[in-house]
């Protein structure tokens, strides 16, 4: 029997387990809420685990800027061996080259922090002429891609055993960290490839606070809700300002208010009575709505025809 979808909103941190896709696992999971709507923020590769945060129902609406949030991995990469996509999931060459000490890893590591450049991998979802790269070269063709720029804020030797090494990674988005760890391979002469991969953090969300498969398959649904987190985890860099009920239902009806906020322009979220209500802009002294939760404007529009 099919169960039926509810409306549901909040954010889930999720543990993604090893070998599912990012989208299985968040179709997976929203079986498992019932919900009628979920989206991830951020894809991560079938051979990769971590975290995953899941956004169900009006979380969507305001879960892009975890799209460009930094990102943290613990990465496991293999010295001396290369492999054709970067990752395990290739084909293994061994190199033959000799295998560097502690020492000169830690050496090259050091240039690879701050701004660096990366020729994006053909085994990746980026897109040309609205195909994704892997299409083309699952055909045996290779597309000319330009290096981009991306930024390696934090680069820490974990754990180093000859021909193995774990870092730990935090970096801007659009980093693949199988190409990082070729470019390392090939700065110390040796070749490199991605063992595996674990994504530990995004912005302020970290995996120790990540619910896994397991655990929420042994939870009622209550308790599975009781793991969710408020929509307005998503904007906690954003600052907040407090409307009163009359500034709530013209805001909701897509006016512009006259406000004196005493914040710095830019985006702000909006609360009324204590409830997260949406995201405005502010400009001086005009706030104008920029995304709103659908209760809040329905409300508005009751009010109006009431009136």
């Amino acid at each position: 029997m099919t169960r039926s979808k509810r409306p549901l909103d909040g954010v889930l941190l999720f543990d993604k387990p090893l070998t599912l896709s990012s989208n299985t696992a968040l179709q997976k999971v929203r079986r498992l809420f019932q919900a009628e709507k979920a989206g991830h923020t951020g894809t991560l590769d079938p051979l990769a685990t971590g975290l995953l945060p899941i956004c169900f129902g009006e979380a969507t609406k305001f879960s892009t800027g975890l799209l460009d949030a930094d990102k943290t991995y613990r990465a496991l990469v293999k010295l001396g061996q290369t492999s054709t996509t970067g990752d395990a999931e290739g084909e293994i060459t061994e190199t033959g080259a000799a295998l560097p000490d502690e020492q000169q890893v830690s050496a090259v590591l050091r240039n690879f922090t701050g701004e660096i450049q990366q020729l994006p991998p053909m085994h990746s979802a980026l897109k040309h002429q609205g195909k994704p790269l892997y299409e083309y070269i699952r055909k045996g063709e290779t597309i000319e891609r330009p290096s981009r720029s991306v930024t390696i804020h934090e680069l820490v030797l974990e754990r180093f055993a000859g021909d193995e090494m774990e870092i730990t990674v935090r970096c801007s988005k659009g980093t693949y960290i199988r190409t990082l760890a070729e470019d390392i391979g090939l700065a110390l002469g040796c070749g490199a490839h991605l063992r595996g991969l674990r994504r530990t953090a995004i912005a302020q969300f970290r995996l120790e606070h990540a619910c896994t498969w397991e655990q929420l398959e042994t939870m009622t649904l209550p308790q599975r809700e009781a793991c969710l987190l408020p929509l307005d985890c998503l904007l906690q860099d954003m600052p907040m300002l407090e409307l009163d009920a009359v500034q709530v239902t013209r805001i909701a009806q897509g006016q512009r208010l006259a406000i004196d906020a005493g914040l710095p322009d830019g985006k702000v979220r909006l609360y009324g009575d204590g409830k997260f209500i949406g995201v405005a802009d502010l400009a001086g002294r005009r706030l104008a709505p920029e995304r709103l939760l659908s209760g809040i404007a329905k409300s508005a529009a009751s009010t109006e025809q009431q009136g």
